[in-house]
């Protein structure tokens, strides 16, 4: 059996700031012919029977670099990505290393317990662990006999 979701077009689009930060860098940062790159991290979210699992690309960033926030249905991630040291007098002919702060935000599929979750950062990828809220877990209800 295959689990239906509520297809909510507002999330994919972009927000007005977002949408100002891409043009602004196209017109001004980038050359022309290059994408944009940007520093929203990828996200894999997936959800089992009693826990709800995020996992996020940050490569480069330490854990004390990123903070997290749940509030009812809502995790929010935020971070910076820093540029290094540039040197000078460079010309650039590709430039795709991603940096700027960022601020994702996804809803969640299930009520979590937020208070019980957990994070684990390893290797720029940041796992955290929701598990659902009790009254969402699938129960036994045993029969008593007369």
């Amino acid at each position: 059996m295959s689990n239906l979701s509520r297809w909510e077009p507002v999330r994919e689009m972009l927000t007005l700031r977002e949408a100002m930060n891409q043009l602004f860098d196209d017109s001004f940062t980038r050359p022309l012919g290059m994408g944009v790159v940007s520093a929203i991290p990828a996200v894999d979210m997936y959800e089992e029977s009693d826990q709800v699992v995020v996992k996020a690309a940050l490569p480069g960033l330490k854990a004390e670099d990123v903070q997290i926030s749940v509030s009812a249905d809502l995790l929010t991630l935020r971070g910076e990505f820093k540029s290094g040291q540039e040197p000078k007098d460079a010309t650039y002919h590709v430039r795709e290393y991603r940096y700027g702060s960022f601020e994702r935000l996804l809803r969640l599929p299930a009520e979590v317990q937020t208070d019980k979750a957990k994070a684990d950062f390893e290797n720029g990828i940041l796992t955290i662990t929701l598990p659902k809220a009790e009254a969402l877990k699938p129960r036994t209800i045993s029969i008593k006999a007369r």
